[in-house]
């Protein structure tokens, strides 16, 4: 496996994606983000949609030329427009462009890609994991988070996410979302074999008390099996060629510049 020197060396490991559901888990956890996805997307019909909008705006502010990451941020800013709402009915107010969704959003991408990098390929060097953290706020200033609002060092935050953690209030919305994502009604063949693992690795992955607001079940049996899930992907993954390890990244740089050629036309 290639020495990690930073972001660009982590992002592109697509094994990250299996942290995808627990990303969004968290995202929509805090009652904000739940209500406007609820609100303004629909998993039911599309239950890969947030997932490969997520994956291409990562890979794309990571990997991307200047001009690539604009034509994307612009996208995601369009998609953003109508997600806002005033506060009603006991809900609070919530609009995709406020700063502080926008910083939990890139810290739940941050967070759960750590995660699953230290587990799978390994522990990153002190220096190395300083200098990737400061390079995830790329996420968060890619669509308008100041960059002072990013906590200014993986001290900061951890204080800053365990704080989070424990003001999150799960509700109803986001388990219905939940449930959307983690039991699709629609969809190919192969995601549907897929989504047993998926959902064992979804809730793996959350935390504890995360795991618990959404009540998904969990068991000894069940750590058991996300153990084993780790252990052999830790195994396997390092002796997979580049190519297979990064083919999402490239699939979605290459359908980025297609499009791209075709709206300059």
């Amino acid at each position: 496996m290639r020495q990690i020197h930073g972001i660009r060396d982590m992002a592109a490991e697509s094994v990250l994606v299996a942290g995808g559901g627990a990303a969004i888990l968290l995202q929509i956890a805090d009652e904000r983000v739940g209500l406007g996805v609820a609100q303004h997307s629909d998993f039911a019909s599309r239950p890969l949609d947030r997932l490969h909008a997520t994956l291409r705006y990562v890979y794309v502010q990571v990997y991307g030329t200047g001009a690539e990451r604009r034509f994307v941020s612009r996208a995601v800013n369009r998609a953003h427009r109508p997600v806002r709402a005033d506060a009603a009915d006991g809900r609070p107010a919530y609009s995709a462009f406020d700063p502080q969704l926008q910083l939990w959003v890139a810290a739940t991408l941050y967070r759960t890609a750590l995660v699953l990098h230290e587990r799978v390929i390994g522990p990153l060097d002190e220096k190395v994991a300083d200098r990737v953290y400061r390079q995830y706020a790329v996420l968060g200033t890619g669509v308008g988070m100041p960059a002072a609002l990013w906590p200014a060092d993986r001290a900061a935050f951890e204080t800053y996410w365990n704080e989070s953690l424990a003001a999150l209030e799960v509700s109803d919305e986001a388990r219905r979302v939940a449930r959307d994502l983690l039991h699709p009604r629609v969809g190919p063949v192969w995601l549907r074999a897929a989504m047993p693992l998926a959902r064992l690795m979804t809730a793996g992955l959350l935390p504890e008390s995360v795991r618990a607001a959404y009540r998904l079940p969990w068991s000894d049996a069940r750590q058991r099996r996300f153990d084993a899930v780790i252990s052999v992907t830790r195994l396997v993954w390092p002796r997979l060629s580049r190519g297979i390890r990064h083919l999402p990244a490239i699939r979605c740089l290459r359908q980025v510049r297609a499009e791209m050629r075709e709206a300059a036309g």
